[in-house]
């Protein structure tokens, strides 16, 4: 597949070079390079949410079983929402 990107002028030189050195042309570079960033990412650790929750009873009784509309009603009441 074709596509373009945009790339700076002084990397461009760089990898230009390189590929010359290494006999492999700059298409060979540029798709090991992404294939390096792919694996790469595949072994980064799952993103992780801390632990974030306080002490607390939970919810008042009268608000128990309340449903997500009435409590967030009751979030923004006066709060001009």
């Amino acid at each position: 597949m074709k596509t373009t990107v945009e790339i700076a002028d002084r990397l461009l030189r760089e990898v230009r070079k390189l590929a010359a050195r290494e006999g492999v042309t700059l298409r060979a570079l540029v798709e090991r390079g992404l294939r390096c960033v792919v694996a790469e990412a595949g072994h980064r650790a799952p993103f992780k949410l801390r632990q974030a929750s306080f002490k607390g009873r939970g919810r008042r009784p009268e608000l128990r079983d309340a449903p997500w509309d009435v409590l967030r009603d009751l979030t923004y009441r006066d709060r001009g929402a």
